[in-house]
This record gives structure tokens, sequence and C-alpha cells, in this order.
């Protein structure tokens, strides 16, 4: 497994990953960090709700659309632009929420602060699997790539609110978001100007209709592995409620950041030991055993009643996640065409972004009636529909005939890899 990321870091370089990951951690920092400002500076928990859903909608929505840029015109003009302009939103969300504007302009500056998120994570994943490709990579050493992207991220979602919760403690919640605007005009400019940015060349727009017509054809499959990215995101939103209601509770509230962050700590170190797998597991196996898992470790949530149970069950819970989240980039890098590789990985961590504030929402409410018990249900429940579609659903590399699938999703052997 050393043996892998060493040859896994020595193929990106030593810059890439330091840029990708200081990049997409202003991102980590700002949904938490957009509530957390509006709510000490108008006195209002539902209007730094509305904040914090604007922002979430901006990215789920905007985010495809960048990829897309990027897949047709390159990742250099894109990230570049997005950086510059979300530095400049999530400032002047930070001005307007320290001068009292109203709601009305919060709202329409958290929007646009979503929006423009550079997508850096995704984007990042495509360049490195990109990388990997043309040094002419097997799909095991392309796994690992993913593995370690997956890893970079867990890490930043778990330091990222971290940072947030400390200058809030020391200082103000609008020093991290201003501190974040600032990593992200510099880190996310690096990033676009980095030379590997021309690692996943661009597509160009088509201008025949039968290049419109290749370039819009996905397999069904490809779909359903955005959807359970967002039954993954629903599992983040309803956990993370349940959490918070589960401390209050216990009269802990300030428990709840550190026992995700737990979750996120054991995900990451289960990603990266997803390197040490024998080649003989395929992706489908892999998919179907965590999704197995996810449900499995679940369950003990809907019981849970003390703080002590509640940190073990939680941080067990986030051995699944890792390997379920790896799992899925994996097979949609194995699903979808090269030109269309950066949308469907900037559509991934959409539906996660997505699926984890519409579940927060409801979970919330669930929790304020009925107890954090109903709101893991919705966990639960998740998790079981991602068992369900990982049990129904069938890939294949693109360009296979229907019906052409080998039991672990791949193709077979002496097919030609993409490059």
């Amino acid at each position: 497994m050393l043996r892998t990321y060493r040859d896994t870091l020595s193929l990106l370089g030593p810059a890439l990953p330091v840029l990708s990951f200081l990049g997409r951690l202003p991102t980590a920092m700002c949904q938490l960090g957009s509530v957390l400002l509006v709510a000490e500076t108008s006195g209002s928990l539902a209007t730094a709700g509305l904040a914090g859903g604007a922002l979430a909608a901006g990215q789920t929505v905007a985010g495809p659309l960048l990829g897309r840029l990027a897949d047709r015109r390159g990742q250099r003009g894109p990230v570049l632009v997005a950086s510059l302009a979300n530095a400049v939103a999530v400032a002047a969300l930070v001005l307007a929420a320290v001068a009292d504007a109203p709601t009305a302009l919060l709202v329409p500056l958290a929007l646009l602060a979503g929006a423009t998120v550079p997508q850096i994570g995704p984007l990042a994943r495509t360049r490195s699997v990109a990388l990997a490709r043309r040094a002419g990579a097997d799909d095991r050493a392309v796994g690992a790539v993913l593995s370690f992207e997956g890893t970079l991220d867990e890490v930043s979602f778990v330091l990222g609110p971290a940072l947030v919760g400390l200058a809030a403690a020391l200082a103000h919640p609008g020093a991290a978001l201003l501190g974040a605007s600032l990593l992200l005009a510099v880190c996310g400019t690096a990033f676009a100007l980095h030379p590997t940015a021309r690692a996943a060349p661009a597509t160009g727009a088509s201008t025949t209709l039968t290049g419109a017509a290749e370039r819009t054809r996905l397999p069904a499959s490809a779909y359903a592995l955005r959807v359970t990215m967002v039954l993954q995101g629903a599992m983040f939103g309803a956990s993370q409620a349940g959490i918070t209601a589960l401390t209050a509770g216990l009269g802990a509230p300030a428990q709840a950041g550190l026992v995700y962050a737990a979750m996120g700590v054991m995900s990451a170190a289960v990603g990266l030991s997803l390197a040490a797998l024998p080649a003989r597991i395929g992706l489908t196996l892999r998919w179907r055993a965590a999704t197995a898992g996810l449900v499995l470790l679940s369950l003990p949530l809907l019981a849970v009643d003390s703080l002590v149970g509640l940190y073990a069950v939680v941080t067990v819970l986030g051995a699944a996640y890792a390997p379920h989240l790896i799992t899925v980039f994996a097979l949609t890098e194995r699903t979808v065409p090269a030109g269309r590789l950066a949308e469907a990985m900037a559509f991934l961590t959409s539906g996660v972004v997505g699926g984890q504030a519409l579940a927060l929402a409801l979970s919330g409410r669930l929790a304020e009636q009925h107890g954090a018990p109903a709101a893991f249900a919705v966990a639960v429940g998740a998790a079981a529909a991602c068992a369900a579609l990982s049990w129904t659903v069938r890939t294949a590399r693109p360009g296979k005939p229907r019906g052409a699938l080998t039991p672990d999703g791949a193709a077979p052997s002496g097919s030609a890899a993409r490059g």
C-alpha cells in the first residue's frame, strides 16, 4: 500500500496534491461558516438556514455546469474565473452580514457564493485520472489515485469546519470566511495555472449533430450512480441532524462537531487503506460490500442514547463512508466517456451537497418533533436505498455493447483501456 501511494505521489508530483487540498479547503469552510456568520450577525437561525441553503443550492446547480465547461474548454479558464469570483462573493457575503444587510441581500449573495465554487475537488480527480491514464497506469493504479483524492476530500471536510469553529471561538466567523476567500484566491489560481491543467484535454463544443448526440449519450448506470451519491449526501445530512439533536439532548451540544470529526477521521483512514485491496475484488463487489456496510453500521444509530455510545457508533460508521464514495467515483470513471468526466465528477459532488442539504432540513424538523432516532431513521433509509441500487445497477466501460458486462463491472480482458 505504501509503495502504491509513493507511486501515486510520484505520478502527480508534489505541488498538485497540496494545491488541490488547499484549494478545496475553503469550500469545506463556507457551508458551516456562512450559517454561523449570519446567525451571529442577524440573530436569526431562520435567516442563517436560508443563507446556508442558498449556498448549497448554488453549488448543487452550478457545479455540473462548470464541470461541463471544463470538459469543453479545459480546466484553466473556468477554474481561474470561478476561484476569483468565489473569493469576491464570499468576501461580499461577510461584509454584507457584518453591515446588518437584509435577508433579501444576504440570500442572493450566499447563492452566488455557492454558484461560483470552482469545483477543485472533482476537477482534481479528473486531472489526476488523466495523468494516470496518460502514463499508462492500470485500473489498480487509477483506483489508488481516486482513493488518495477521496482521502484529501475527507480530511478537508473534517479540517474545514474545525477551522471555522476555532475562528468563531477566538474571533468571529467572518474571520474564517475572509481567510477562506483569500486562500481560495491564491490556491485556486495556482491550481488553475498549474501545468497539469492541460492533462485533461478539452473536447471543444460539438459542431455536428453526430458529435452532439455522441456527447449527450450516457448509460443509465451513470445516472444511477448520481442518485446513490444524493443518497450518500442524505446520510450525511440526516446523521448531522441526529448527532446535533442527541448531543443537545444530552446537554453537550459542543460535542456534535467532534463526533462528526471522529467519523471523518475514520473514513479518511479506511479510504487510504483501499489501495491494499487485491485486484481480484472488482468494483461491483466493492460497491455492494460498502453499501451493506452502510446499512449494518447505521442500524445501531436507532438505539444509541449516550455520548460514549454515539462516539462509538458514528466513528465505526465512518469506516463505510469512504469505501462507498471512492468506489462510486471509480465506477463513474469507468462508465462515462472521457469527454464528460469533469462534468460527471462535478455531478457526483453536487449530488452529495444537495442530498445533504435536503436531508438536513427534513431530518432537522423530524428531530425537533420526534427526537434524534427519527433523524437517524432517515440515514438508515438512505443507506438501504444505496444498497438496493448497488444490487440492481450494472456498469460498463463507454462504448461497450449493452449486455456485454463482466461480473465486476470492468471490461473483459483484452478490451482497450481508455487513455
